[in-house]
């Protein structure tokens, strides 16, 4: 898609209005930057649509990167066979700016972190490490294992979250049937009868002689309420934080804090294996945490610097489980720390892997039980008057 760019040029001291086709507008800012302008406003250019180009994937990039760069091409074969080889302005723009970078002499980890949001720091970071070590290959192989485990795991909480959600939103229609169009006409059959209702029958058809009364304001007022809702969760965290969707349920929220100390681990340990040091390496795995918890990061990085072993100053700030405590001192006692992080990270998604599939067993019937009660329970309110009637007739 296309963007206007107010940018500041220094050079000529004025400030100049741009088109730029970029992914997003962090990406129409650093294409903005390569040209030595400093971006002021980005916006989407009047007109533009969204062709259906998604974001820059880091994950197939690194892909086809490791398949290229361990066939024996250089660096920079690699990045012009990739940019030769896509559709997409966008991403081939990004493409075609690392590759200028590095024949500038620029490194390859500088060059991505230039791009702004469009590489994630963990990404930069293994590169980066692997720019010490001569080992790109290989670091992008861990990267893509790393990645596999973490979409492996979102896969199954998404795959547990697909009936659960299926169910709801058919037990909501039939509801929003139920009492938009089938209590208003039973009310109008027992508004002439005559008969004291029950209470809670009394209750439903009042709604319903509402609903008749002023059907189309229901509707509206729904339908307000549901973009209010889409629009609220749009700029909510929840959008960036798929996870915090369950933490309301009960018991579920010690089972996604330890998710989240899982992929820690497994981050801390992909990073140690490609050479960074352990403080680096905190650094870069905050960015895996809630960001509520990345301050115990920081404490854990003064605490090691301090001289704290690393496993005393995870139990410190409450970042290491009982299993993952005894894997760390392990570790660090045999100075294999990385394989000790992995192990521990492979014991806990295997228990969640185990806790996921009973969840799944046995939330699905219980939410399919409470939408069948509540539909039951309006059923049942509606047809109560005519069971008195018909017990009073014998």
């Amino acid at each position: 898609m296309q963007f206007d760019v107010r940018a500041l040029d220094d050079a000529r001291a004025c400030v100049l209005t741009l088109r730029i086709e970029a992914l997003d507008e962090a990406d129409a800012s650093a294409q903005a930057r390569a040209r030595q302008l400093l971006p002021l406003s980005v916006q989407r250019a009047a007109g533009s649509a969204d062709r259906g180009e998604s974001r820059f994937a880091v994950a197939l990039f690194a892909q086809e990167l490791h398949a290229l760069v361990g066939a024996g091409l250089s660096l920079a074969e690699s990045l012009q066979a990739l940019a030769e080889k896509d559709r997409s302005a966008g991403r081939r723009a990004v493409l075609e700016r690392l590759l200028s970078a590095l024949r500038e002499g620029q490194r390859f980890s500088a060059a991505l972190q230039a791009q702004g949001s469009t590489f994630d720091p963990l990404f930069v970071g293994i590169v980066e490490a692997a720019e010490n070590t001569g080992e790109l290959a290989g670091a992008l192989e861990r990267y893509l294992a790393y990645d596999q485990r973490v979409q492996v795991v979102r896969q199954r909480l998404i795959s547990a979250a697909i009936y659960p959600a299926i169910l709801l939103t058919v037990g909501s229609l039939i509801g929003l049937f139920l009492m938009v169009w089938v209590v208003p006409r039973f009310a109008a059959v027992y508004q002439g009868s005559g008969r004291t209702l029950p209470r809670g029958s009394q209750l439903l058809l009042d709604w319903g002689q509402f609903a008749g009364q002023h059907g189309g304001w229901v509707l509206a007022g729904a339908a307000l309420a549901a973009v209010a809702l889409a629009a609220w969760l749009r700029g909510s965290k929840l959008r960036d934080d798929p996870m915090r969707w369950l933490a309301w349920l009960p018991g579920i929220r010690p089972w996604l804090q330890l998710l989240t100390l899982s992929r820690l681990y497994l981050t801390l340990g992909l990073l140690l294996r490609g050479g960074l040091s352990i403080q680096p390496a905190l650094a870069l795995a905050a960015s895996v945490l809630p960001a509520s918890r990345r301050r115990d990061i920081v404490v854990v990085q003064r605490l090691v610097g301090e001289g704290l072993a690393l496993s005393a100053a995870l139990d410190r700030q409450g970042l290491a489980s009982p299993i993952a405590l005894r894997f760390l001192r392990a570790g660090e006692r045999s100075g294999q720390l990385a394989q000790m992080l992995n192990n521990a990270a492979l014991y806990h998604d295997a228990q969640t892997a185990r806790w996921v599939e009973r969840f799944s067993k046995t939330f699905e019937p219980a939410l399919m039980a409470v939408i069948g009660l509540v539909i039951g329970l309006i059923v049942l309110l509606l047809y109560m008057p005519i069971f008195e009637l018909a017990g009073s007739l014998q």
